[in-house]
């Protein structure tokens, strides 16, 4: 699709704002456009189906991702803003065909992933119980209305599929007492297939919600997933008040408040620990039974998140113990090497930084010493492409993960337009 003039006018604004730095200038006029270009299939029906971009299927997290900093072209464009109310609409949807799957197709062909042992149907990619898909659309709808005005799509499908992403949220809360969720994938990884018959490891109450899986897509080690709750509870805030004031919802607003409620109190009695270093920390997961998995991954949510998602304040003190033990040795997963240092994931090889987790690092650092840092990284670690990866070694990022991945190229677009003040409507790093 041809670009929009609104697309056009913010580039060319970034473009003149680096006018001295013609690689940045180059990076974004590819990575801004990308998500527009290559990856969104508006349907008959009026919505738009978002493929991830190597990958032909949806998902309900990248897709969010994708179009979110378009939203601050939607302000004033009503094309794009049709454009992204579409994707809201697809979203809401296929969470009220299946609210614990991840990944759909575009029609019911029954094209998928593998071949798992849960409740499939044509329409599901692959069925990963994760708490993050149902809290990205979500905010999208929240930040949709802040930045357009729009209340369209705050309608019947939308009230009845956050009805049932509560419905869901709450039976997660007693997992193994009160779930008939279940996955298993053979002749795979143990990352990718839940354990113990396909339910997960046990867990204990704590009033927070259960996740099988993680934002990569890897299954949790302990089902309390904190940075994901973390998410839920500011979701379930933002959809309070989209009940109050919008749905005049007041049950609605009341569910939704007291979950949040139920889910942070857990996050603020099973989700710390004292660490003998940093201090007081969160940890990235635990069973409510004492046990913690101490580190970060690079997909959002994660721990260094907090902020990017609205959980904290960039100053939190808790926060701020949190992210100096992430970028440190102490996470596994942040790999230091001869041209970069990063937060990875498991879900990639061993010593690739993820592009993703240099964009949040960026937008939640706080001196604009390590935001000026992190810009200069994108600029060494594209391996000459001007487009964003999944995953680059840290000693040389000519090797790489995915050649083609939208979520990380509008990632690095919010990052750099945050770097010039130009931030989504109603985000959190707006209010910041």
């Amino acid at each position: 699709m041809e670009q929009p003039q609104s697309m056009k006018q913010l580039v060319e604004e970034i473009k003149n704002i680096y006018s001295d730095d013609p690689k940045i200038q180059a990076m974004f006029t590819y990575c801004f456009p990308n998500t527009y270009e290559t990856t969104l299939k508006p349907q008959q029906d009026g919505t738009t189906f978002v493929i991830t971009g190597d990958i032909p299927a949806m998902w309900l997290r990248d897709s969010a991702a994708q179009v979110r900093p378009y939203l601050i072209l939607a302000e004033e464009d009503a094309y794009m803003a049709d454009i992204v109310e579409g994707v809201i609409q697809r979203q809401f949807a296929f969470i009220l065909h299946d609210p614990y799957a991840n990944a759909f197709n575009e029609e019911p062909n029954g094209r998928r992933y593998s071949n798992d042992q849960t409740d499939m149907t044509p329409l599901i990619w692959e069925r990963k119980y994760e708490i993050d898909s149902l809290c990205y659309p979500i905010q999208l709808a929240y930040l949709f209305w802040k930045s357009t005005g729009r209340t369209s799509h705050f309608n019947e499908r939308f009230l009845h599929a956050v009805e049932r992403v509560i419905s869901v949220w709450t039976t997660e809360q007693h997992h193994n007492r009160d779930s008939n969720y279940h996955f298993v994938r053979t002749n795979c990884t143990p990352q990718d297939t839940l354990s113990h018959n396909g339910n997960g490891a046990p867990a204990g109450y704590t009033g927070m919600t259960w996740s099988g899986f993680r934002p990569s897509d890897d299954a949790c080690e302990y089902g309390y997933l904190i940075p994901s709750n973390m998410f839920a509870v500011v979701v379930l805030k933002q959809l309070a008040e989209v009940a109050l004031n919008v749905l005049e919802n007041g049950e609605l607003a009341e569910s939704a408040t007291l979950l949040a409620a139920e889910i942070d109190k857990g996050i603020q009695s099973y989700g710390r620990v004292e660490h003998p270093i940093y201090g007081t920390i969160y940890a990235y997961e635990t069973d409510g039974w004492g046990n913690y998995n101490l580190m970060d991954d690079a997909n959002v949510p994660s721990l260094l998140a907090m902020p990017y998602l609205g959980y904290c304040s960039i100053n939190d003190p808790v926060y701020q113990n949190t992210r100096k033990f992430l970028l440190s040795e102490a996470n596994p997963y942040y790999y230091q090497g001869s041209t970069a240092a990063g937060i990875g994931s498991p879900h990639t090889p061993e010593k690739y930084i993820w592009h993703i987790a240099l964009a949040i690092q960026g937008m939640t650092a706080g001196t604009q010493k390590e935001k000026q840092s992190i810009l200069e990284l994108f600029k060494q670690t594209d391996a000459g492409k001007n487009l964003m990866h999944e995953g680059f070694h840290a000693d040389d990022p000519n090797k790489f993960t995915r050649d083609w991945f939208s979520w990380a190229n509008s990632m690095f677009s919010e990052f750099i337009l945050s770097m010039n003040g130009i931030y989504v409507s109603g985000s959190a790093l707006d209010a910041q």
